[in-house]
């Protein structure tokens, strides 16, 4: 296993620049991320970390110059819920996971599993907390075949257990040589290398 970077770029930024409202939010933003990276994106709320996860993803084309080369599959989680309300938690994860490859009912329920969903597969998502939905989206990355995830604040409406337990599958990702870019308000508590990118009044710092 990887201990740390290693190998060809999933993921390269070339002079990376974004303008919102009139004010430009970042400039000549340069980074590379590599088998075994961690990074996590800091910075101040409206400093533009939810946008640049959103332009690294490809879903967000306008308002910005460089270029950004992926080189690998990537899986993107949103601050916002994906979740479906008037499907299972089952329904939702195999409908995410569809166009990744096939699963079995035995693979889904054990991922639903491992974020604490026991016991509500089959239960209509309208009826489920914010933190349970939450939980429905992170139970993808246990089946991500991707090598690169973007995940946008993946803490939030979880509990402790819960982000100690999104901790170790973070880190166990990038040790197999997966890559993971991040927000989050919070600091990680891992046993590994975090790459900060910080973006500060603007400007990588």
């Amino acid at each position: 296993m990887s201990s740390g970077p290693s190998g060809e770029p999933l993921l390269a930024v070339h002079d990376l620049c974004l303008e919102r409202g009139g004010r430009e939010l970042f400039r000549d933003l340069s980074f590379e991320v590599r088998p075994g990276h961690l990074v996590q994106v800091d910075g101040p709320n409206g400093a533009g970390k939810t946008s640049l996860l959103r332009i690294l993803a490809g879903l967000s084309r306008y308002g910005f110059e460089g270029r950004v080369e992926r080189h690998s599959l990537l899986l993107y989680l949103g601050h916002q819920s994906a979740v479906k309300a008037l499907l299972t938690p089952r329904e939702n994860l195999a409908w995410h996971v569809a166009g990744e490859s096939a699963y079995g009912d035995t693979e889904i329920e054990d991922a639903l599993n491992k974020v604490g969903l026991y016991g509500y597969e089959d239960v209509p998502s309208h009826a489920l907390s914010a933190g349970q939905h939450r939980r429905v989206n992170l139970a993808r990355l246990y089946l991500s075949r991707s090598a690169l995830w973007l995940l946008d604040e993946p803490f939030t409406a979880i509990d402790k257990g819960g982000v100690a337990e999104l901790e170790k599958l973070l880190v166990e990702h990038v040790q197999r040589g997966g890559a993971v870019v991040m927000t989050s308000h919070q600091p990680l508590r891992v046993a590994y290398q975090v790459t900060m990118l910080s973006l500060t009044d603007g400007l990588p710092a």
